[in-house]
């Protein structure tokens, strides 16, 4: 059965990047397996939120999404027949070639070229995706094992139909989309790729090497000046907070956010919002020093 990333997220087909990124950490604390360690699906609906999160977040697949579902994929193959058929055959092309495609499509029920994209979807998910030449393996990991890099032991099924076990390492900087090349028995030709998936995280979020994340902090230390602590994927560092910071306002630590692959000393910057904390619960006297502020200010 075919997934909803929207209804697997609990959102509206028209829900803003804001109200994607809330619903995802909403529900990726709701569903996360250490917070079901009675419950054996748990983990299975974790992985399919953060893959729900990873398509829906980003602009392009969403798009890729909602016009071919499930096959999304394979928008950019299928997007390019539809307009092959739409402009017809080309000059020194025999109509036989333009009736090739009817008959293809008659395979999945001979729908009308008004329902193309549909039509197209079943016809790829019923032959499966492009084949590739390679050998290759998905992988996820965390961003915290994309950050300091890791290692994983991928299952291999050789010709013969017997299988071995081989531990890859996963260089630090990944991203989703990478593509790890891993030599198999030094002989050319003989290569395994790891397709690469670096699951949502509910603190950070990336954008190449950078990262961005928002920290708290007290009206006081916003108008007066203070410091806070921000987390960074190595640990807590301080920010200092000058006087009269606004609600909103940025800063850019350098060098705290992702590794560049295939540079160990090259690192992203981190993007810190500010979040401005207004105190709730006033005493008389309180709320009196509130007043008497706003009477001086002009």
């Amino acid at each position: 059965m075919a997934k909803d990333y929207y209804a697997l997220l609990g959102i509206k087909r028209d829900a803003s990047d804001k109200d994607i990124r809330q619903a995802y950490r909403r529900m990726a604390r709701q569903h996360h397996p250490d917070v079901n360690r009675g419950d054996p699906l748990a983990s299975d609906r974790f992985k399919e939120i953060n893959e729900a999160y990873q398509v829906i977040s980003d602009p392009e697949t969403r798009r890729k999404y909602d016009r071919y579902g499930e096959n999304w994929k394979f928008a950019d193959r299928m997007a390019k027949d539809e307009t092959a058929f739409r402009r017809g055959p080309s000059a020194g092309t025999s109509t036989r070639g333009r009736r090739s495609l009817f008959e293809d499509l008659s395979d999945v029920g001979g729908a009308a070229p008004s329902d193309l994209g549909d039509v197209l979807g079943d016809f790829f998910s019923r032959r499966g995706a492009p084949r590739s030449q390679a050998m290759e393996h998905p992988v996820e990991v965390s961003l915290e094992e994309a950050y300091l890099g890791t290692a994983r032991v991928v299952t291999l099924t050789n010709p013969d139909g017997s299988t071995r076990r081989l531990e890859v390492k996963v260089s630090p900087g990944v991203d989703t989309g990478s593509k790890v090349r891993v030599a198999l028995d030094g002989r050319r030709g003989s290569e395994l790729y790891l397709n690469m998936t670096v699951q949502p995280h509910p603190t950070f979020q990336r954008k190449g090497n950078d990262l961005s994340t928002e920290v708290t902090v007290p009206l006081y230390d916003a108008l007066l000046g203070g410091q806070v602590q921000v987390p960074t994927l190595k640990g807590r560092v301080l920010l200092t907070i000058p006087p009269e910071t606004q609600n909103g306002r940025v800063f850019r630590l350098a060098g705290q956010g992702m590794p560049v692959l295939g540079q160990p000393d090259g690192k992203g910057d981190l993007l810190v919002t500010v979040k401005v904390d207004l105190p709730q619960g006033l005493t008389v006297d309180e709320a009196d020093l509130v007043r008497r502020l706003k009477a001086l200010r002009p």
